[in-house]
């Protein structure tokens, strides 16, 4: 989930983060201990004190990205949010987690973790709930939007992306503060995963985990890369903006000529508001994130190429039919397999 910019935020680095990028990763002296990441990390260990959960404290660690080795009871953290700078510079380049966020996919990985450390996936009762632990992962899987056999909880659908993933987000939610699952699934397929998740956790509450300790996978200790060279092999690895037919239909969109007054242009608008529109149409489509990023960033690109304006006045009413657009545009991919029709 990185480098939205690319590397044209390197040049507006403070000499600051000139430092950072030029060092290895393993040099920065990074600890979770201290960190603004702390604090979330012990948000965490409340909420599972207060479920009854008391024996299961997932171990957390620094690496490249979120995750939760497979099969290892430990919970792998971004870095850049352990430094105020580097959160900064992650920010310039894609999309930074806010606090809501940090806290939605630590409760993720939780679940995952306690899926591991408990060895639950090995038992027929939750492969009879969640389906076959080994199945094999897709990147481009199809949800079914509005299924109410699964939860909802990180945007995309993403409960329906595998069995392993399906446990995590249910777990997450049964842990969220104040979401009374209880009446929000009332009527759901999956209530019956909801209550086998609050069954475990009453069942394993007072017992030691199986598994307490695991194998870290890429932990920032043995990151040779400078953080420049992190950013740069990101970079090299996205997706390149979909090329799309799109400049009549902008046009459309964005009628407003350079004339009138209180204009500006409208890739500015665009371009302040992406991680929302963005956010949302991942959410709601379930198409993966990096391809509607590029989409996203294709439409700004042809507002730019063709010097279309918006009007101030009008902003919110631009931003409500850029997102019913783009949603159009991924629904027409996930359902036919391409954005516009010959």
């Amino acid at each position: 989930m990185r480098v939205g910019r690319g590397l044209r935020a390197f040049e507006k680095t403070t000499p600051t983060i000139d430092e950072l990028l030029k060092k290895p990763i393993r040099e920065l002296g990074l600890k979770l201990e201290g960190s603004p990441l702390e604090r979330f990390v012990n948000q965490l260990y409340r909420e599972l004190e207060r479920k009854g959960v008391k024996r299961f404290r997932p171990l957390c660690y620094l690496s490249t990205e979120w995750g939760c080795p497979s099969g290892e009871p430990i919970i792998a953290i971004p870095f850049y949010l352990a430094n105020p700078e580097l959160a900064h510079l992650e920010a310039e380049m894609d999309d930074l987690e806010d606090a809501r966020q940090i806290m939605m996919y630590l409760r993720h990985e939780a679940g995952h973790a306690f899926n591991y450390a408990y060895e639950l996936y090995r038992t027929s009762e939750w492969r009879d709930l969640f389906g076959p632990f080994r199945r094999p992962y897709r990147e481009d899987y199809r949800p079914v939007p509005f299924s109410r056999r699964y939860v909802r909880h990180i945007a995309g659908w993403y409960a329906q992306k595998h069995p392993d993933e399906d446990f995590a987000e249910t777990f997450a939610v049964w842990l969220t503060p104040r979401l009374k699952w209880r009446e929000r699934y009332r009527g759901w397929g999956a209530m019956t995963k909801l209550r086998y998740v609050n069954r475990m956790a009453k069942n394993l509450g007072l017992v030691d985990p199986v598994r307490t300790r695991g194998d870290k996978d890429e932990p920032i200790e043995e990151i040779d890369d400078t953080v420049a060279e992190y950013y740069r092999d990101a970079t090299r690895s996205e997706r390149l903006p979909v090329d799309l037919p799109l400049e009549n239909d902008l046009s459309d969109i964005f009628k407003a000529t350079k004339k009138k007054r209180g204009i500006r242009p409208a890739a500015d608008l665009l371009r302040e508001n992406r991680k929302a529109i963005i956010d949302k149409v991942t959410y709601w489509t379930g198409m993966q994130r990096p391809l509607v990023k590029n989409v996203i960033r294709s439409i700004e690109m042809k507002v730019a190429e063709q010097g279309l304006v918006a009007e101030v006045k009008a902003e919110r009413e631009y931003l409500v039919e850029v997102t019913a657009y783009a949603t159009t545009l991924a629904m027409n991919y996930l359902t036919r397999g391409k954005f516009v029709q010959p």
